[in-house]
């Protein structure tokens, strides 16, 4: 996951909230030379720690910016238009926490619900339920329908995302600090390390867990067009890793690895690896050479930029860096390339009508084209 942090200080603060220990050097990543046609390039600026875009079924071109410091913005035509929703005293802000992710449900257009996720005053993880009215928010109509505890202010996850056949998806982190102190990612009896869908397509107090050894899954999404799971899981003291699972086995139980594994390495040894779920190991894997913390993206099915399509992008908060590869039904199909440069990365979004976006916690929205 992200941070907020700037100048000097960048790299030791994200060595600590990344990685669960003290820096002890300054770090700093050659920005690598964009190797593709395509690229993103700043959309709309002014915007408070952006680190999420989505858009509501509907309503193709209205962009729905969700800001870490609690409120989501509506961008029309390149503009921020207006406000549609404040939730800034309900949650605590900074580091990794805050308000975290924005999901409407596939009916919205008639039933105008929505979700977020965010983390409380107290550090907690919170996904509440919403309903609109006339294109804003009614705050008194949230209601809570998951609250977990989080035992340190990091690795919270928080992304929320539908697949094709209307199910909720959340993603949880495995507990924060560093190398998973209490081994949640492989422990059945709790949710952190995560990632859990809603048992019916009536998102409530009921969810299953659909995947396990997690570290920090946040940002993952489904393959528009055939459903396909990709995540990006923040590593550790070395790896960064994609991971992918094929739409036909999303209903099975899957074990990522962690924190017996980090990437394709041992991490811990001496660490449970449960043997519950099939195993997956990661499609994609970089070093720290190249960055501190993956940012997720997504499979690109837009039109107005012909080459990238059926390319899934993703990224590194820490170096700014954009990559891509070609997807097929077994997952990566092409070598990375790096197609872009967006500091401090934060999320990948897409509008209605397919299109990729970038959010930068420096406050731009970024565009592919």
């Amino acid at each position: 996951m992200m941070a907020l942090a700037a100048g000097g200080v960048l790299a030791a603060v994200l060595a600590y909230l990344f990685l669960g220990r003290p820096a002890t050097a300054m770090v700093s990543y050659k920005s690598a030379k964009v190797a593709t046609s395509y690229s993103f390039a700043p959309y709309v600026s002014g915007l408070d720690a952006p680190d999420y875009v989505t858009t509501a079924p509907g309503d193709p071109d209205t962009l729905y910016v969700v800001e870490q410091t609690g409120a989501v913005r509506i961008v029309r035509d390149g503009k921020i238009a207006g406000t549609f929703l404040d939730v800034h005293r309900l949650i605590v802000s900074g580091g990794e926490q805050g308000l975290l992710s924005l999901a409407f449900s596939p009916r919205y257009a008639t039933n105008h619900l929505f979700f977020i996720s965010y983390t409380d005053v107290h550090g907690n993880s919170r996904v509440a339920r919403y309903r609109a009215s006339h294109g804003r928010a009614v705050r008194s109509s949230a209601r809570i329908i998951l609250a977990v505890h989080q035992p340190y202010s990091n690795h919270n996850g928080g992304l929320l995302q539908f697949d094709k056949r209307g199910y909720l998806y959340f993603g949880f982190g495995d507990g924060g600090s560093g190398g998973d102190p209490n081994q949640n990612a492989q422990n059945m009896h709790t949710l952190l390390g995560k990632l859990i869908r809603s048992r019916t397509r009536t998102p409530g107090r009921s969810w299953r867990v659909v995947g396990i050894g997690l570290r920090n899954p946040w940002r993952f999404t489904f393959d528009p067009a055939n459903d396909n799971l990709w995540i990006g899981d923040v590593g550790q003291d070395s790896w960064e890793e994609v991971d992918f699972r094929p739409a036909r086995n999303l209903d099975k139980l899957a074990n990522y690895g962690w924190s017996r594994y980090e990437g394709y390495s041992v991490y811990d040894s001496g660490h449970r690896y449960a043997k519950a779920g099939a195993k997956v190991r990661p499609q994609v894997v970089y070093s720290h050479d190249h960055g501190c913390s993956i940012t997720g993206g997504y499979v690109y099915r837009g039109a107005a930029v012909a080459a990238a399509r059926g390319r899934y992008f993703y990224g590194d908060y820490c170096a700014g860096t954009v990559w891509s590869f070609r997807v097929g039904s077994h997952g990566r199909a092409s070598a990375a390339v790096v197609s872009g440069q967006v500091p401090s990365l934060s999320s990948f979004g897409v509008d209605g009508h397919g299109e990729l976006y970038a959010t930068s916690l420096d406050g731009t929205l970024y565009r592919l084209r």
